[in-house]
């Protein structure tokens, strides 16, 4: 019984490894004007994150990041409490949140 709770345990973290995540946001507050898009692509990239952002007529910010659920999770906390240096984040949705086998968006960009 031992030999197959080990290799259980090596396929769980080797399953968790190659886990990706992907969500969609929307950012309300004063994001417009204030490099939001530009401070976004920024950090999602640095996170090694795949993804877009993208200004509304409404006022807000949307966008969708795909990538390890930590380092989703981390990019999650910057569009909640951090943001450009001139912003002011009033609130952040996230919605669509899934689990997925690939990466469905290359790179890190903005949408007009």
């Amino acid at each position: 019984m031992f030999p197959s709770v080990l290799l259980f345990c090596l396929f769980s973290v080797v399953m968790s490894e190659n886990k990706l995540a992907s969500v969609d946001f929307e950012v309300f507050g004063n994001v417009q004007g204030v490099c939001f898009r530009m401070y976004t692509e920024d950090q999602g990239r640095s996170l090694g994150l795949s993804g877009w952002v993208k200004n509304t007529r409404q006022g807000t910010v949307i966008g969708q990041i795909q990538g390890p659920p930590d380092k989703v999770n981390d990019m999650k906390l910057w569009l909640k409490s951090v943001g450009s240096p001139s912003s002011r984040i009033d609130r952040t949705v996230f919605s669509n949140e899934r689990d997925i086998t690939k990466l469905e968006i290359r790179g890190f960009s903005t949408r007009y």
